[in-house]
């Protein structure tokens, strides 16, 4: 049996009053997941472990079944495979956002969601102005960018952009882990002074962006600007098994994602990343090509981690009707084209639907709750659930999983 998820990034929600108390996943339009649901069994799965913190980088290693207490190094280490750089072993690297900073506040974590091809300016820009023999900025995909501090402690404390929406930036700044200010490791900075030398980039970064040509355009223009930087979830190089090596039933297999720390991951768990023309992170995605993608690499390989990232960024943009749509276009466009395809095949294909973390409109930030998660194929005994989302999948079969429980349910499906 093959093996394909499929994971709507920040898809699950909370009740919404404008909505009739109804989640977006209960509110939209999705007859492809709730036939999944209908026709599978469901449950739900608690995907942050205790003392974590629920972001995608941990929730998504979790999910594709690892124990985060031995392999979690932060998003920095993840989009640095992605984007192929090969860490050093005295490397420290930290996923370094461009944000947009208003009226001394951070008024969104996006750069007035800034294109990859201005983005990879700025950052040749402050790697040449910021850049020497310890530090290192690195061109990601659209604001998710790469800083990498040779010598740099990981011992520090960030907050990461999106959490803190519209809150005074200058709290925010970076810090010692508590109780580790003079902790000293060899041929390394200490915390305090790893904070201190991001803090004084962000301040530099500030100056240099805010004259630089694409801003001055962007502000006459009345865009958002990308006029500062923030880096956060540092971590040394990860020691990641291969999924191959966990679950011998995936002898091979893909990941496709317009996110770098998705890919990141992917890399380190032996999977094979497969780039989608058109694919954005954002609700204007290539849905169809990634679809096909995944259709393609089934034909010749066990297992495909398929990630959409839209929903996350309509919620963390506090947009209601956008991410009602996203979770719509998830459904019509790869869960429906994906089904139709597979369930024809002779060789039968396990299919997951689930989100990786709640990401609620009214809140913009992340939070750690369980996610509903449907699973389906040929000859599954379903349970009582009919439809999905949130509620329903309380009464599922699975019942409350914990971690990499679901992987090992989905493959011994």
């Amino acid at each position: 049996m093959k093996h394909i998820i499929i994971l709507g990034d920040g898809m699950a929600d909370h009740a919404v009053a404008r909505i009739g108390g109804k989640t977006p996943l209960q509110y939209a339009d999705t007859p492809y997941m709730d036939m999944l649901a209908h026709n599978g069994r469901t449950g739900r799965l608690i995907t942050v472990p205790e003392g974590f913190p629920p972001g995608s980088e941990v929730a998504n290693t979790a999910i594709m079944g690892y124990d985060l207490n031995k392999v979690y190094e932060g998003r920095g280490p993840l989009e640095a495979a992605s984007i192929g750089y090969e860490m050093r072993p005295d490397d420290m690297a930290i996923r370094c956002n461009i944000i947009c900073l208003a009226d001394g506040r951070i008024k969104n974590h996006h750069g007035g969601h800034l294109s990859t091809a201005d983005a990879d300016v700025l950052i040749h820009y402050l790697d040449q102005h910021l850049g020497n023999d310890r530090v290192q900025f690195i061109t990601g995909i659209q604001y998710r960018h790469l800083l990498v501090i040779r010598g740099g402690s990981k011992h520090i404390t960030c907050s990461p952009p999106h959490d803190h929406p519209d809150e005074p930036w200058q709290p925010l700044l970076v810090k010692p882990e508590e109780g580790c200010e003079h902790l000293h490791e060899e041929r390394r900075l200490t915390p305090q002074e790893t904070a201190d030398l991001i803090n004084d980039l962000i301040l530099r970064s500030q100056q240099l962006l805010a004259e630089h040509p694409i801003n001055l355009a962007r502000r006459a223009e009345g865009h958002d600007e990308a006029n500062s930087i923030w880096p956060w979830s540092p971590g040394y190089r990860p020691s990641m098994q291969t999924i191959s090596d966990m679950f011998p039933q995936v002898k091979s297999g893909s990941v496709i994602s317009a996110v770098d720390l998705i890919k990141g991951i992917g890399h380190y768990a032996g999977l094979r990343i497969i780039e989608v023309e058109g694919a954005t992170g954002l609700s204007d995605t290539n849905y169809e090509g990634k679809a096909q993608a995944a259709i393609e690499a089934l034909r010749q390989e066990d297992f495909v981690f398929l990630h959409v990232e839209a929903s996350d960024e309509a919620g963390h943009d506090g947009d209601l009707d956008l991410k009602i749509r996203t979770i719509e276009y998830l459904d019509h466009r790869i869960v429906g084209p994906i089904y139709n395809e597979v369930k024809t095949w002779d060789e039968p294909v396990c299919i997951a639907v689930l989100p990786d973390h709640p990401t609620p409109v009214e809140i913009r930030t992340h939070i750690n709750e369980p996610v509903p998660f449907a699973i389906w194929h040929r000859g599954i005994q379903p349970d009582s659930v009919t439809t999905y989302d949130e509620v329903s999948c309380v009464g599922g079969a699975y019942g409350l999983l914990r971690l990499e429980q679901f992987m090992q349910a989905l493959m011994n499906a």
